[in-house]
């Protein structure tokens, strides 16, 4: 039976496993370029060792929501979609920011290291930015889970996670440049969309709780129709958080999300400084045949 997380999952894993990718690959075409490969086992050591750790937050995350019971396990799951789309959220706006600022900010910091022989430097950057991605996965995909009662996809995590080390394999390795700013785009705008269904979630479980009061509940019921438990329901629920019969609370924080987000992006982009801003950091690397440098950076302005 064709798994209803499967294009949800695929998509998280990929976003965050193509981030943490591109700043591992920056880090080590740094090294490259100053003669200092002598690091690179460390670099390898401590993202080998940030993913193990993910997997350990990700442990610790189901064992909690696991021996909930009753209001408090309606209360942390609510709590879990809110806290996950809050995360996506600010995930997808530092990207549209900060994107044209991470290459010329890591390749100073990975002189500065060389330079300076500060080996926790060398270990602590990769370790922290996988981390990082890979604490957002496990948020984000428990978040999918509990909205969708059951387990997320492995085949979706898998291909995911190749789909993103291949692409990284051929800027960094291959030398091709990939046209990374409509493809953050498009993951960009189904991440919201995963993010205003988790939003819709979380307020339909603090609801049950009545910590919240539905102002029309439900608002409308068209799961005769099509039935949020099964077929293209079922799909519709697990990436966009499709609800046969909501609230009219969720309806309007689904909609009010979405608008706002496209609204603020928007604002966002106009007041962005210009990719030769003269005060982002300049990077003391000669960026000539910078395949990765140039790469990442289009994700900028998505």
């Amino acid at each position: 039976m064709f798994d209803s997380t499967i294009w949800a999952t695929l998509v998280i894993v990929f976003r965050e496993t193509l981030e943490a990718g591109l700043i591992v690959g920056i880090i080590l075409t740094v090294l490259a370029r100053l003669g200092a490969l002598r690091f690179a086992r460390y670099v390898w050591l401590s993202t080998v060792l940030a993913v193990a750790a993910s997997f350990l937050v990700g442990w610790v995350l189901g064992l909690v929501t696991q021996t909930a019971r009753g209001t408090w396990e309606k209360a942390i799951e609510g709590i879990i979609s809110l806290g996950a789309c809050g995360v996506l959220t600010y995930m997808v706006f530092w990207m549209h920011q900060q994107a044209r600022r991470v290459r010329a900010a890591i390749e100073i910091k990975v002189e500065t290291a060389v330079t300076h022989q500060e080996l926790s430097v060398m270990i602590l950057l990769p370790f922290l930015a996988v981390l990082r991605e890979g604490a957002e996965t496990v948020l984000f995909l428990k978040a999918v889970s509990i909205q969708n009662s059951g387990p997320i996809s492995a085949i979706g995590g898998l291909l995911g996670a190749e789909l993103a080390v291949f692409i990284t394999a051929i800027i960094f390795v291959g030398g091709r440049r990939v046209p990374l700013k409509p493809l953050f785009q498009v993951t960009g705008w189904l991440l919201l969309f995963i993010a205003a269904g988790l939003l819709a979630y979380g307020i339909h479980e603090l609801e049950e709780l009545g910590w919240i009061n539905p102002l029309v509940s439900p608002v409308w019921n068209i799961n005769p129709i099509l039935n949020e438990k099964q077929g293209l329901g079922s799909f519709l629920k697990a990436l966009f958080g499709y609800n046969g019969n909501p609230s009219l609370t969720e309806v309007l924080a689904y909609g009010l999300y979405l608008f706002g987000i496209r609204f603020a992006l928007r604002r966002v982009g106009r007041t962005s400084p210009p990719p030769n801003d003269p005060n982002q950091p300049k990077s003391p690397i000669p960026l000539s045949r910078d395949v990765s440098a140039s790469s990442y950076q289009e994700v900028a302005s998505s």
